[in-house]
């Protein structure tokens, strides 16, 4: 098995206070047919330089290494589907240049696309840390238990897919495991959504029937610190990049759910809109008492969902009204 090569695809942008770590937990890896690909898009700091000088001494432990750089920023997705394009094999495991790989990452993650027939994506637990990858800065295991919904080994890519377009309840991104042959199938990740990459491919991914597997041990340690671009610290209710979601919503999602369900959504993001713009943004308890109350207790397309579960019964039956 270990004579599979697998290529581990490290997304840089401004990664220069954490990559050699990174690139350290890939060298640690039990696996070692590894093509190790660095794809930058466009840092501005030592990302590049420090990358560059680590393959000098590292190189000879891996079948092949490159590194992708780009004269301008063109966001996450592109950034990945370079990395992809770059790849000679068969699975590919994405880890962003400030997070590291735990060292049987790939080791476990092959013996259970193998173990298990037709598996093409595969997701696990992820460790977070608070800054440091140190026993002291260990936060917790995401997520703590399984199976838990969106993972049920009962549930089809169809019920997925349907999850999904709900709300994007995939919280262990970091851990996921590809097949090449599932990403090029659904053209890679969605290039025009710059900054947004997991979500639209966890739904091109379970519409094309791909179910999302998961297995319960720990792979990746994923670094909660302030300059993450993820880090709802800097925010307030909601992220302002929330905000632009419409044109995806209406575009990928809205249209492939129930007419009431859709109405809710765009109620919630018209009224975040106008938080936004009148300043309320902010995490204060008013704000989000008012947030709360205007988009849940006076919204009425939530009277509706309720009827419609616990009055018709579709809870029961719909797997778009199941609480």
């Amino acid at each position: 098995m270990q004579s599979t090569l697998v290529s581990i695809i490290v997304t840089t942008y401004n990664s220069a206070n954490y990559i050699i770590e990174t690139l350290e937990s890939i060298k640690a890896q039990t696996w070692k047919n590894i093509e190790l690909i660095i794809t930058d898009d466009c840092s501005t700091d030592k990302t590049i330089q420090l990358c560059s000088n680590w393959l000098e001494e590292n190189n000879t432990l891996f079948e092949r290494t490159e590194i992708i750089s780009v004269p301008q920023n063109t966001g996450v997705a592109a950034n990945c589907n370079r990395g992809i394009k770059a790849s000679n094999a068969d699975w590919i495991k994405f880890i962003a240049g400030d997070d590291i790989l735990l060292p049987n990452c790939i080791d476990d993650n092959m013996r259970f696309v193998t173990d298990n027939n037709n598996v093409a994506i595969v997701f696990s637990q992820v460790n977070l840390y608070q800054d440091l990858f140190l026993q002291n800065n260990f936060v917790t295991a995401i997520p703590e238990h399984y199976p838990m919904n969106i993972m049920n080994p009962e549930f089809s890519a169809s019920d997925q897919y349907k999850l999904l377009l709900l709300s994007d309840r995939i919280t262990f991104t970091p851990s996921s495991f590809f097949n090449k042959k599932a990403l090029t199938k659904v053209n890679g990740f969605d290039e025009s959504l710059k900054f947004v990459e997991d979500y639209p491919m966890w739904l091109k991914l379970t519409r094309a029937g791909n179910k999302l597997y998961f297995f319960e041990k720990p792979t990746v340690g994923y670094r909660k610190h302030e300059a993450a671009s993820n880090n709802m610290a800097n925010y307030g209710l909601f992220k302002p990049l929330y905000l632009k979601s419409g044109p995806f919503l209406k575009k990928n999602v809205y249209p492939f759910l129930p007419w009431d369900i859709a109405a809710d959504m765009k109620y919630v993001l018209g009224v975040s809109n106008i938080f936004q713009n009148a300043g309320m943004n902010k995490k204060t308890s008013f704000f989000e008492m008012l947030y709360k109350s205007v988009t849940v207790y006076f919204n009425p397309f939530r009277f509706i969902i309720y009827l419609k579960k616990k009055i018709l019964g579709l809870g029961r039956t719909n797997l778009f009204y199941a609480d």
